[in-house]
């Protein structure tokens, strides 16, 4: 394994958003002098003023000393130019969405940038390929995916291109790694892991909605009692906001050529087109703030039959990844416990409950509805006819 950046080591941020902001804390944290550029100077305020304010209250809660805050804030300069990027040793680009805008970014730092420097995008959705094919030395780039937010989420997602070299990887590992953060190597494939193995959760309970088979409270509540997970679906997608996890889900529909298991709802679209993004505008499958929230039918043999259809679907698109090669069993498991929160891994969790009856349970919702939606994964039909490991 490679040694990671030595900690005196200079690194670049690019973006000073949320995500681009966070990054730039964990970094400064672990000691590293960090430029955090913004070609707006409004967002640099923004950002700096919300760092300020996020450590205040971790100082009024002893949770770090003034000094601490101090020195950690000593650590970053927030400025709009990336000329004093040609001494990093690493950068990590976090801006918007958009494959042109990216390459065009890249392309320009290459010409800044040491030559020894790792660069890096925090890309969800985007190829990693597609935004190499702007560089030069595409040998040395990579995505390193955060999770928001990035101080807190564990998981961090590593991705090589197809031209990334072994080394590049290795040493970008190892440097995360000694950021403490959990990392999972991951084949780049639309939505990586998480946010592909993750889609079941919000459309499979889009779907049960959409059929009458229970309202979003009661759904909700099977997830959160029976499934022990922290959040229900529709909360949880009230909290990301409609416009960002259905701009997800259809980016991995249309990327995976439009494979039905991917279907966006149209419920959410709706939601979507009329503004009812969840919490930040105030409505969404939820009204905020709320103090009287809708309650939701407790019958339990209703609620174990959402939560193991949900479920079903979400440990097939995890059998789905490994039989792939996107990612080992270990590193499906991690990614899901990490990135998202899950009570268990989904193929740990299908071991505990019987590979056999997960697969008689899609094989029900597939024979039942006659969709290409609800096809079983070879690798978990092996598993259980013919012992195979996963």
């Amino acid at each position: 394994m490679s040694d990671p950046i030595d900690s005196s080591a200079t690194l670049g941020i690019v973006g000073a958003g949320t995500m681009g902001t966070g990054i730039a804390q964990i970094a400064a944290a672990n000691g590293h002098q960090v430029h955090l550029y913004d070609a707006y100077p409004e967002q640099l305020a923004t950002s700096e003023a919300g760092l300020r304010q996020i450590l205040a209250k971790q100082v009024e809660k002893g949770r770090m000393t003034q000094q601490q805050m101090d020195t950690l804030l000593g650590h970053i300069n927030w400025t709009d130019h990336t000329l004093s990027f040609s001494k990093c040793s690493l950068v990590i680009e976090a801006i918007v969405e958009n494959l042109d805008i990216k390459k065009d970014q890249f392309a320009r730092l290459e010409a800044i940038v040491p030559k020894d420097c790792i660069l890096a995008t925090n890309t969800s959705s985007l190829s990693i390929a597609s935004i190499s094919s702007a560089l030069k030395r595409p040998d040395r780039f990579l995505g390193i995916h955060f999770f928001n937010p990035a101080p807190l989420m564990k998981l961090v997602e590593i991705i090589p291109g197809i031209a990334t070299s072994t080394e590049t990887v290795q040493k970008a590992r190892t440097q995360i790694d000694a950021w403490g953060k959990v990392t999972v190597l991951a084949k780049d494939t639309p939505g990586f892991i998480v946010n592909r193995v993750a889609r079941p959760f919000y459309g499979e309970a889009l779907r049960i909605y959409e059929e009458g088979i229970a309202d979003a409270p009661t759904i909700d509540w099977a997830m959160k009692t029976i499934g022990g997970f922290r959040m229900g679906p529709f909360e949880l997608m009230d909290l990301i906001g409609h416009d960002v996890n259905y701009a997800v889900t259809e980016t991995v529909f249309r990327n995976f050529y439009y494979d039905p298991r991917f279907r966006p709802s149209f419920t959410q679209k709706r939601l979507v087109e009329a503004g009812w993004l969840g919490r930040k505008s105030g409505r969404g499958f939820y009204d905020y703030p709320t103090e009287n929230p809708p309650e939701p039918l407790t019958d339990e043999g209703l609620g174990r039959e959402i939560f193991e259809r949900i479920l079903a679907m979400l440990i097939n698109e995890a059998f789905d990844a490994v039989f792939m090669n996107i990612a080992s069993r270990k590193e499906v498991d991690l990614a899901m416990l990490f990135g998202v929160n899950y009570p268990k891994g989904l193929i740990d969790w299908a071991e505990e409950w019987g590979f056999a009856q997960v697969l008689a349970r899609l094989e029900h919702l597939n024979a039942l509805y006659g969709e290409d939606r609800y096809r079983v994964n070879p690798l978990l039909r092996r598993v259980v006819h013919n012992g195979d490991s996963v």
